[in-house]
């Protein structure tokens, strides 16, 4: 989403910490907020919005090898902002972290970073595009052709994204509402990226080809004060369609929801909070967790009647701040793959 990656609570206040997911739904005095009606300026909103407090670029990736088996992958840079102040060098607010993983069948690697924005060692810059933090990168002449790499103590990627359709943008234009209370964020997508490269496990080299989703989003307080957490899924069906959904999970047993059907040719339909439908069917343990990790999607609207499942129900991102994220397959009235992300459930 993505409405994504509450590990910016690393570098909040204490109070924000000690509330665990909850803590993006604490105020955001001094810090830009999101208003209806954006306006986006492209190449500049590729690049960071240092006024607001947290952000990312968070790309997602299904792959398959010469022999048929089934990866995954992520690749992941966070902002977030100390304080509503501009500063140079080690005074500069901005921390930055990043999340890679990949996933098997049977196994899930997972490497976290962290660096300080101000000194070079992470940051974005918009034309020519690049991310990235200490090796890790995420960078091409422009946002439609990229070249991505990052390491881990037992895995490295090297891939190249071509985009195949044109940029999505999720809720009103580009304003994506997160409660009943106006929480949002600027959230928009490229889930049109073809995908070949290399992984390197353990086993050594595999070649892999896929497709891959990349969300940028932006926000000061994406969450209520009385949401705890997110079920976020992003779908590509063998039809052309796509389908990213998401439920955000409140403190009296309610969800608020929402989504983007996107039409093979990039043309986005923004769902009403009834008409994305997320249950979950079967729980995993996960580290003596209690996580769902097969889920009923529905959306009525479109005729999509789903199950989605996890290719590894063990891909736990045990990082600072822990979630679940993995990719799934789909079979039902649609069939595809894609992946889910799980908040709140540590």
């Amino acid at each position: 989403m993505s409405v994504k990656a509450l590990v910016f609570l690393l570098c909040l206040p204490a109070m924000a910490w000690a509330q665990g997911f909850g803590g993006l739904g604490t105020q955001a005095d001094g810090f830009t907020t999101p208003r209806p009606n954006p306006v986006f300026d492209f190449p500049k909103d590729h690049g960071p919005h240092p006024d607001y407090r947290i952000e990312w670029w968070y790309l997602t990736a299904n792959m398959t090898g010469p022999d048929g088996a089934e990866y995954g992958l992520q690749w992941t840079l966070f902002r977030s902002a100390l304080a509503p102040e501009i500063g140079v060098g080690w005074t500069s607010p901005q921390i930055y972290f990043g999340h890679a993983a990949v996933t098997t069948k049977d196994a899930h690697y997972v490497s976290e970073r962290f660096a300080r924005g101000g000194i070079g060692q992470a940051g974005v810059t918009p034309a020519p595009f690049e991310a990235w933090i200490d090796d890790w990168h995420l960078k091409g002449d422009d946002f439609d052709t990229m070249q991505m790499h990052a390491t881990g103590p037992d895995f490295a990627y090297d891939v190249t994204l071509n985009a195949q359709g044109p940029l999505v943008f999720h809720g009103d234009g580009g304003f994506s509402v997160k409660s009943a209370k106006g929480q949002a964020s600027y959230y928009y997508s490229q889930p049109f990226y073809d995908l070949s490269g290399t992984l390197t496990l353990p086993d050594g080299p595999v070649s892999v080809t896929g497709t891959a989703w990349l969300d940028r989003e932006w926000s000061s307080q994406p969450l209520a004060d009385d949401q705890s957490g997110w079920d976020w899924f992003s779908l590509s069906f063998e039809d052309g369609n796509k389908l990213m959904g998401f439920r955000l999970r409140q403190t009296d047993g309610t969800f608020f929801a929402s989504g983007t059907w996107i039409a093979p040719d990039g043309t986005a339909t923004a769902l009403r909070p009834d008409d994305f439908i997320a249950s979950p069917l079967a729980l995993s343990d996960v580290g003596a967790r209690d996580v769902p990790t097969t889920w009923r999607v529905q959306v009525p609207r479109f005729n999509v009647d789903v199950t989605t499942t996890a290719l590894n129900p063990q891909s736990w991102m045990a990082v600072s701040l822990p979630y679940w994220e993995g990719p799934v397959t789909v079979q039902g009235s649609h069939t595809g793959r894609g992946y889910l992300e799980m908040t709140g459930y540590e």
